[in-house]
């Protein structure tokens, strides 16, 4: 009794650190890595949905530090124009790498460090490099434009702060999570006194757990787009939430995946088995025909001898 209940608890750990190894994994090697966030970051710029925000956001920074008089909207739509031209040149993809990379590592800071205040994504290099193709261009009044630092704000002071304690334990713990859940699995199924039941429900739990983590993205998507302010663009939100998410989204398919394909080769084994030994079971009793029951090999019964009392 004591070793089924162990065998269980073990399992039922591991089963509930899937989710939680997965997170941890995901936050050390993919949030935490400066090279593999501006590689999940970089597709973006090919968006039209983060095109169309970085437009609007450069071209909003420049016109209100601009003064053209009458011919400020004509100016202000033009560079927009500008802008959205611009975002589908090589320039423009080494530009959005370097502010992404400075962006990460203020995001990193924050969480290192406690440091207060939103993380944003200064634009800056952005408009240098549209101010330069004017003037190139020779565009009027292209020497005029400011170079302010426009900002996109990509975590909130609010939401970096409840944010901040849980990212950091999760890559604190980096690999161990889903080390300790695979030596409880280990454990668990080595107590087990009907390993092959232990097995099937192991790899239940596993997919149901990674299951679990899908639907939790798929709320987190929606609260994180529901409390965006007014003036912000969904679809560039959505777009970078995606992108950050992707490989932990994969990871968690690929375990409710294997832990169910796990799952179905235990059962089938043990179907499998049990038919086997009916089968072997019936062609044993059948294998005598018009014998009588219980006489093995066709034996005679024992008879009295002749003349015997």
């Amino acid at each position: 009794m004591t070793r089924t209940l162990l065998s269980s608890v073990l399992l039922v750990l591991a089963c509930l650190l899937v989710p939680l190894g997965t997170l941890s994994t995901w936050a050390k090697y993919e949030i935490g890595d400066s090279d593999r966030y501006v590689s999940a970051m970089a597709p973006l710029a090919t968006q039209p949905d983060v095109q169309n925000a970085v437009a609007d956001a450069v071209t909003d920074g420049v016109t209100k530090n601009l003064d053209v008089g009458p011919l400020q909207s004509t100016v202000e739509d033009y560079l927009h124009d500008a802008v959205v031209s611009f975002t589908g040149t090589a320039a423009f993809q080494k530009a959005w790498n370097t502010a992404n990379r400075a962006a990460h590592d203020a995001v990193q800071q924050a969480i290192d460090d406690d440091s207060a205040g939103p993380v944003t994504l200064d634009l800056a290099p952005v408009t240098e490099q549209v101010k330069r193709q004017l003037q190139d261009e020779n565009v009027p009044f292209a020497s005029q434009l400011p170079v302010p630092h426009t900002e996109i704000t990509l975590l909130p002071a609010d939401d970096l702060e409840s944010l901040r304690k849980g990212l950091h334990m999760l890559q604190v713990a980096g690999l161990w999570l889903p080390l300790a859940a695979v030596v409880f699995a280990v454990a668990g199924l080595a107590l087990a006194v009907r390993r092959r039941r232990a097995v099937t429900a192991t790899g239940i739990g596993m997919a149901l757990g990674a299951g679990a983590l899908l639907l939790a993205l798929v709320i987190a998507r929606a609260l994180t787009l529901g409390h965006l302010s007014d003036g912000s663009d969904e679809g560039a939100a959505g777009a970078v939430y995606d992108a950050l998410t992707a490989t932990l989204r994969t990871a968690s398919w690929v375990i409710v995946g294997v832990g169910l394909a796990v799952a179905l080769a235990s059962w089938l084994t043990g179907r499998w088995g049990r038919w086997g030994t009916a089968r072997r079971g019936g062609v044993t009793r059948s294998a005598a025909p018009g014998m009588p029951p219980g006489r093995p090999g066709g034996s005679l019964p024992m008879t009295q001898k002749e003349g015997a009392p």
